[in-house]
């Protein structure tokens, strides 16, 4: 059913008055819906947003009661709020339909939608394939959005058959779609969002939902995880990508694969073609291995419509996604990046890789989302050239912990290692650019969320990159 068919004159229901639910708002109201906005804050809180909504008409239902009894028709649910809260089962029991932005505009599939999920690396993979799918049909045809920032559901009028859209997906936004997609890429699965989800089981099954309808499974077949889902799939086709060839035997009639070999990447069409060569690692104009796998997952999902020229043409001019691994400034031989959006131990890990050999001051610490720092504290214990890790925020403590529990810690503290403890997030930063010498690189890769200090990870960035423009 399409929901916008029916919603003039319903009332409709948005949970959260953020900055992404703002053009929602104005899209429903155009449409003739009676809308009501919950939110915990209070209308000072929200400020300019308050006076925006109510001039669409909205009715404000703020502060600790605002999850009362719902007497709407239609409920949009947020990513940040779970599907199964008593008040929104309670809701559905009585035949309210709950939804959300995303799958109000999934569900409408006006173009062909190639979707990225996973633990790491979705925003640079998504923001590469809608590159390259600018490349092929033209600016004003493609579309990015999704958990990356942008709504896609007020652009719906502007698609037409021949547009495509380029989507990140997180696991809150999966709990509740089933989209069909013209592509369905899983970056990898590590632990993560362990707060918000009940466990690991459950934060598979949401990341495995963007599969169910996906004409295409875009996979890793080095993630443990991934290559587990993928070798199940018995009905859909899969492409893998992989930093070496695949083993003999595992892809199916239907599959493909991306892969490196001797620092070359290489399209296979199928198990027994010729590969095609792509491009060579040295290319891609991102540094490190996480970002040719990125090229690779793109490249995979894309590649019935975007030819190689346009793949190698993109890696080779796309500078990167803001707050990873941006480069800041160099201040007396000091250089500082960006890497806010290194939300993960894995991301940070992976950051620590892209940089090479130079000496490193890492800043790590944030919102607590229950994961394990024991990965953190192997990827910064088994480089050498980090001298010194500065911790910050609500995990300064359990970081600090698994750091000095890591078996190499001893070794690594004789050498001169050290951890530096900073609470406030703008003393970290100046404590980490007192701690640099010439020739050294301060590096922002939180392995946290950002949420006991800031709204999300674009601010902490923000803050950070002013903070070191002050130097």
């Amino acid at each position: 059913m399409n929901i916008l068919d029916n919603i003039k004159g319903k009332k409709a229901a948005l949970l959260g008055a953020g900055v992404t639910n703002m053009p929602l708002a104005e899209f429903l109201a155009a449409r003739g819906a009676s809308l009501t906005v919950r939110d915990l804050k209070t209308e000072d809180e929200l400020g300019e947003r308050a006076v925006v909504l109510r001039n669409l008409g909205a009715e404000l239902i703020l502060g600790e009661d605002y999850l009362r009894p719902f007497n709407e028709d239609v409920i949009f649910r947020s990513p940040g709020f779970r599907p199964d809260l008593p008040s929104l089962c309670a809701a559905q029991a009585e035949g309210k339909i709950l939804t959300s932005e995303m799958e109000t505009f999934l569900s409408l599939h006006p173009c062909p939608t190639y979707a990225v999920t996973g633990s790491d690396g979705k925003s640079t993979t998504t923001t590469v394939i809608s590159l390259m799918l600018r490349r092929a049909l033209g600016d004003e045809k493609v579309f990015l959005g999704g958990n990356i920032g942008e709504p896609l559901l007020h652009r719906y009028p502007m698609m037409s058959e021949d547009s495509a859209v380029a989507v990140e997906l997180s696991s809150f936004q999966l709990m509740t779609i089933d989209a069909p997609l013209e592509a369905a890429v899983i970056t990898n699965i590590t632990p993560n969002h362990l707060n918000w989800h009940t466990g690991m089981d459950e934060y598979i099954e949401a990341k495995k939902r963007i599969l169910r309808q996906a004409k295409r499974a875009v996979l890793n077949y080095d993630n443990d995880i991934t290559r587990e889902i993928g070798l199940s799939l018995a009905d859909t086709p899969v492409t893998w990508f992989s930093k070496n060839p695949l083993p003999y035997g595992v892809m199916k009639p239907t599959d493909r694969a991306v892969y490196l070999h001797n620092e070359d990447m290489y399209y296979l069409p199928s198990p027994h073609a010729e590969a095609v060569f792509l491009m060579k690692t040295m290319d891609i104009m991102l540094p490190g291995m996480h970002n040719a796998e990125n090229y690779m997952a793109a490249a995979g999902a894309v590649i019935d419509t975007v030819s190689p020229e346009e793949i190698k043409a993109v890696a080779s001019t796309f500078g990167g996604v803001r707050h990873r691994l941006e480069f800041v400034r160099e201040k007396d031989g000091v250089r500082f990046y960006n890497g806010s959006i290194d939300s993960s131990p894995t991301r940070t890990a992976a950051a620590l890789s892209a940089l090479g050999d130079r000496p490193i001051v890492l800043i790590c610490g944030g919102y607590d989302k229950n994961i394990p720092f024991e990965p953190l504290a192997d990827a910064v214990l088994s480089r050498k050239n980090v001298h010194t890790i500065v911790l910050t925020g609500a995990t300064l403590q359990k970081i600090e912990s698994a750091v000095k529990s890591h078996p190499l810690y001893t070794e690594r503290a004789a050498e001169g290692f050290r951890i530096l403890l900073s609470p406030s997030f703008d003393d970290a930063v100046h404590c980490a650019a007192d701690e640099a010498k010439s020739g050294d690189t301060v590096l922002l890769s939180p392995a946290c969320a950002s949420f006991d200090a800031f709204p999300n990870f674009e601010v902490r960035g923000d803050h950070f990159k002013e903070l070191v423009n002050a130097l």
